[in-house]
This record gives structure tokens, C-alpha cells and sequence, in this order.
């Protein structure tokens, strides 16, 4: 099982959900998540190096850097493909307190309560088979 992701801190919640092209027929969309968002504007609206922002966000140098390319590549794909850009989800807690958010239907997927390093069965005992699973 892999590890659960952190929460990246983030500023606050964009102002402005989506960018739309106009005087082109929109070809799809993409989606840029919060903490991609932020990563943009930490590098290139803010001017931060890749160290100072990821201490502010909160990650390593490296997990930092994967987020922006990712997010540079979606941004890039949304200009040169006329596709629409929204800003929603991801895994972010805002700076300084806050509230927590997991968006995209990434988490925990549906697994009951666990303790910290116990894994709870959802099944009853080995004798009787799971339902849907063969």
C-alpha cells in the first residue's frame, strides 16, 4: 500500500476557478489542482527559488519540483491545445491553520477507521468469501 500523501500548504483558495480561450472552440479541459496552482504562482508570480517555496508549501525540494513540472505541463497543454483550464481538488491545507481538502477522488478510497499502524479487515473471517471478488 503506498504512503498517504501530506497536505501541501497553500496561501488561500484561487479567486478565479477556470480560464476559458476566447474567439476558439474550447476543445476539452484540463485540470490544475490547488496545490499545482500555488506551486505557479510561488515560481513564477512570485519569483521564489525552488527551495524557499517548497519550504513554504511545506515539501522537499524534490516533491516541489515534481508538482510544478506537472503543473507546467498542464498549463501548457490547456494553451497550446485551446483546452479550457479549471482550478479545482488536490490535497492542501491552507497556511497558517485551516481547513484540510483531498479533491479528485484521491484518499483513503472507502477503507474503514484505522489505528496508527494497524490495518482493520473488512473481512469476517477467511471461511466466508467477499462479496464482488472471486
Amino acid at each position: 500500500m503506498p504512503r498517504p500523501k501530506k497536505p501541501r500548504f497553500v496561501s488561500g483558495y484561487p479567486a478565479i476557478a477556470a480560464f476559458i480561450p476566447q474567439g476558439v472552440p474550447v476543445t476539452g479541459e484540463v485540470m490544475l489542482s490547488v496545490e499545482e496552482l500555488e506551486a505557479i504562482r510561488l515560481s513564477d508570480f512570485e519569483k521564489l527559488d525552488q527551495e524557499s517555496a517548497a519550504n513554504l508549501m511545506q515539501v522537499s525540494r524534490q516533491t516541489y519540483g515534481r508538482i510544478l513540472s506537472n503543473a507546467r505541463g498542464i498549463v501548457g497543454e490547456a494553451l497550446v491545445t485551446g483546452k479550457a483550464l479549471k482550478v479545482a481538488g488536490g490535497n492542501y491545507a491552507m497556511r497558517g491553520g485551516g481547513r484540510r481538502h483531498r479533491g479528485r477522488g484521491r484518499g483513503r478510497q472507502g477503507r474503514g477507521p484505522t489505528k496508527r499502524g494497524q490495518a482493520v479487515s473488512t473481512q469476517t473471517s477467511l471461511s466466508e468469501p467477499v462479496k464482488g471478488r472471486r
